[in-house]
């Protein structure tokens, strides 16, 4: 145990011993400048330097265009070209489905499958829509009576409010 709290006091002394850096100039002596130090400061400022050029290049890459060469990165406008990129293909993907109905009929009326007095144009085209189907979005008996419930109890949770504050 003495020896734990030897080697601690050799440390304490060690990073609190002052010492001097001292600047001369070689060819007369002359001293430049100087500086009383201790490692305990050289080293809290080293520390403060490395977090401070850490904090610099993280928002130098965050708020810069710089983040776009990192790769993973991509610019807002690249994005923004994407998205429309995605919904052209979409509507072109509809169109051709359209077309290859359209061509199907008349490939039909050609081959003499199909008279021409059943072919219409805009009945095909209707054939290749895909018609969301109907819904019905009235409430059931069940949801009514839970919205009921529900009203009843807010009006006892703001009535027992109400008498609370008062």
């Amino acid at each position: 145990m003495s020896e734990k709290r030897l080697k601690r006091k050799k440390l304490k002394n060690k990073l609190f011993t002052k010492n001097r850096l001292v600047i001369l100039n070689e060819d007369t002596f002359e001293e430049l400048f100087s500086f009383k130090l201790n490692l305990m400061n050289v080293f809290i400022v080293a520390t403060l330097g490395a977090i401070f050029l850490i904090s610099i290049t993280t928002f130098i890459i965050a708020f810069t265009p710089l983040r776009e060469l990192i790769p993973g990165y991509s610019s807002t406008k690249l994005k923004k070209d994407a998205t429309e990129l995605a919904l052209k293909s979409d509507s072109l993907t509809l169109a051709l489905k359209k077309n290859e109905v359209y061509i199907k009929a008349i490939r039909k009326v050609l081959t003499g499958e199909l008279e021409y007095a059943k072919f219409n144009k805009d009945s095909i085209l209707a054939s290749s829509t895909d018609t969301p189907s109907k819904f019905d979005f009235s409430p059931s008996k069940e949801e009514l009576e839970l919205r009921e419930k529900v009203a009843k109890e807010e009006k006892t949770n703001l009535q027992k409010v109400k008498v609370k504050k008062h």
